[in-house]
């Protein structure tokens, strides 16, 4: 009933929100994303996104079509390679920033290694910034991670604001320089801090430093500082700071798929892995973030609550 070239077209589109990224991800011209788009929503009877001239969202069908879309692509490729009688085979080194070690990355990876059991997977847990340079050095086939601002080289999986965090109770003094809680170098959101902090003159001073995610979380849940990070993504128990608190903004942040060098035995593993995370790339966000329901506290204008 549905074709899976339009499922997949609808998939770029449901993840990137937008025809035109969709169509660069896909090497289609963009008439093509429209049209298969149109055939869906036909064949469904069903809008499945609203649009106009600036944005594109999904509808609730639109919604709904998410899930039945992943699972008859996967049900589709789980047949092709049957009977095709392809197996894939090697090492396959993947490198994937700490952003995502607390989404549904996990089931994805999972269901890649219950349909390619042969597939060797080494998984490298780093900061972006490391993964890139491993990257770039051979030393991985695939990388899932943060790039800089400007940079044009991976594929799109996900865009997101970058915001600055901290426990509820923590109040921000506009007259003492901020207190930090950074990854180390190279890592890509402590540049951007520190970053827009010197750009609008803005003291601080680092009061945590870990390579650990869960370092980072517990020094904020202690309310030694704000870090850095994607909004999306927020932990439980961490909130927004306000920007009457009045810390410049971040700007966005890119999540892509890159590939390393073509190694016999890996290049195919590295391709069927980028993409099942693109066809589930909606599950890489989570449910964890508390963005709505808290913001730091109305007295944010001093040191932390005691």
């Amino acid at each position: 009933m549905y074709d899976p070239a339009q499922l997949r077209t609808f998939l770029a589109v449901a993840q990137t929100l937008s025809f035109t990224r969709a169509a660069r991800r896909l090497g289609v011209r963009q008439s093509t994303v429209s049209q298969h788009v149109r055939r869906l929503e036909d064949a469904a009877g069903r809008q499945l996104f609203v649009r106009d001239t600036h944005r594109v969202d999904l509808t609730v069908d639109g919604e709904a079509m998410l899930g039945f879309a992943r699972t008859i692509l996967a049900a589709h490729e789980r047949a092709a390679a049957f009977f095709t009688g392809t197996r894939l085979r090697g090492r396959l080194r993947f490198g994937v920033s700490e952003d995502f070690v607390l989404t549904r990355l996990p089931e994805i990876l999972e269901s890649f290694r219950r349909d390619h059991p042969e597939v060797e997977l080494e998984l490298t847990v780093e900061l972006s910034g490391t993964l890139h340079q491993r990257l770039a050095a051979g030393r991985l086939d695939l990388v899932l991670a943060k790039r800089r601002a400007g940079d044009t080289h991976g594929e799109l999986v996900w865009q997101d604001t970058l915001a600055w965090i901290g426990a509820p109770q923590l109040r921000i003094d506009p007259d003492r320089p901020v207190p930090l809680i950074l990854f180390p170098p190279p890592g890509i959101t402590r540049a951007r801090a520190l970053e827009v902090l010197e750009e609008h003159g803005r003291p601080w001073r680092v009061a945590c430093t870990s390579t650990s995610l869960s370092g980072l979380i517990a020094a904020a849940h202690a309310g030694l500082g704000v870090m850095a990070h994607s909004r999306g993504l927020i932990p439980t128990g961490l909130a927004p700071v306000p920007a009457r608190a009045g810390l410049p903004e971040l700007g966005g942040v890119d999540f892509v798929l890159s590939h390393g060098r073509r190694r016999d035995g890996a290049h195919e593993a590295a391709d069927a892995l980028a993409s099942a995370i693109l066809a589930g790339g909606n599950r890489l966000i989570p449910a964890l973030g508390n963005i709505g329901t808290t913001v730091i506290g109305e007295n944010d204008l001093g040191r932390p609550a005691q």
